[in-house]
């Protein structure tokens, strides 16, 4: 079991850094051993077999290292249990709770200095072509993204830190990075690409759902409660993906907005359900109304955690 203490230090390290550009981060490692290996195995006949088997290797292969290393450090210092400190490094790089809030902010305020600054600045976040986007298309986009990633960035890893430990949250992290870069229904990648979605679709499915409870618990208060919760039974099955749908639904019933409709990937036109009814103008207040109802979510699942840990 995590020791309460490396949660604490790597959530609040987190929370003062956020992911600084400077610093290596295992993610950019996953990212590269995954492009090495799309390279190496997307061509031929058995591409969704190919795609499947480096997705397991990658996936077994993040949980041994991270188990031994934790383990091997342990062992060297005589140490009684996990190094808290190793502990907490790879949990603040697995959290993106920061950056993903300050991100968001950003486009904001790039598309309130022009239609292209903030096309540029969404960029940066969302993998569909942003060249295109209407100005109320950028802010849909980000927050779209928030709310997904406050699943893919925060609930999901914390919960599989409760799962699986450390090594099962660096293995998250892996399963979620192969599905980023590769689990797209795009030409090139919906064969070498199946497996990867598939299990980036179990690992979410709990955590998805967790996501949007704790959004509707933390953002709705009196009857409206029950109405949100209604609203996101309704939508959130809707999304093309079994997961990406049940947050978006969440906070498109806090805004009281609508999210989803065509986007663009890789040249090609994915088409997306509506999640919601109300088309209206999204404003830099629903923003901010966003981003506290994440960090909400977030100080809420890491209490939960911090709780069990130390009483475990």
């Amino acid at each position: 079991m995590v020791n309460a203490l490396s949660l604490l230090i790597g959530w609040i390290a987190d929370k003062l850094m956020g992911d600084p550009a400077w610093l290596p981060h295992p993610v950019v490692a996953f990212g590269k051993a995954i492009a090495w290996g799309e390279r190496l195995l997307n061509r031929g006949r058995f591409r969704r077999w190919n795609g499947g088997f480096l997705a397991v290797v990658l996936i077994f292969l993040t949980f041994a290292v991270t188990w031994g290393l934790l383990y091997g450090v342990q062992r060297a210092f005589g140490l009684q249990e996990r190094p808290i400190i190793i502990e907490a490094i790879l949990i603040f790089y697995c959290l993106a709770g920061t950056t993903l809030c300050r991100e968001v902010r950003m486009v904001f305020e790039a598309a309130d200095h022009s239609l292209e600054a903030g096309r540029r600045q969404v960029a940066r976040i969302v993998g569909r072509d942003t060249t295109q986007l209407s100005d109320q298309e950028v802010r849909k986009a980000a927050l779209e993204t928030l709310a997904e990633n406050l699943s893919d960035g925060v609930v999901a890893p914390l919960f599989w830190l409760l799962v699986g430990g450390v090594p099962g949250m660096m293995t998250y992290k892996m399963v979620n990075t192969l599905d980023s870069m590769i689990g797209y229904r795009t030409e090139r990648y919906r064969e070498f690409g199946t497996v990867a979605a598939r299990i980036d679709d179990a690992a979410n499915w709990i955590p998805a759902r967790l996501t949007a409870l704790l959004m509707v618990l933390t953002g709705g208060w009196g009857r409206r409660l029950f109405g949100l919760l209604q609203f996101v039974r309704t939508f959130g099955p809707r999304h093309a993906s079994p997961n990406s749908g049940w947050p978006e639904a969440a906070l498109a019933g806090i805004l009281n907005c609508r999210f989803g409709g065509p986007h663009v990937y890789f040249g090609e036109v994915i088409e997306k359900p509506f999640i919601g009814d109300h088309e209206r103008k999204l404003k830099t207040a629903d923003m901010k109304t966003a981003i506290r109802v994440n960090q909400r979510v977030e100080v809420v699942m890491v209490a939960m955690l911090l709780v069990i840990f130390y009483i475990v």
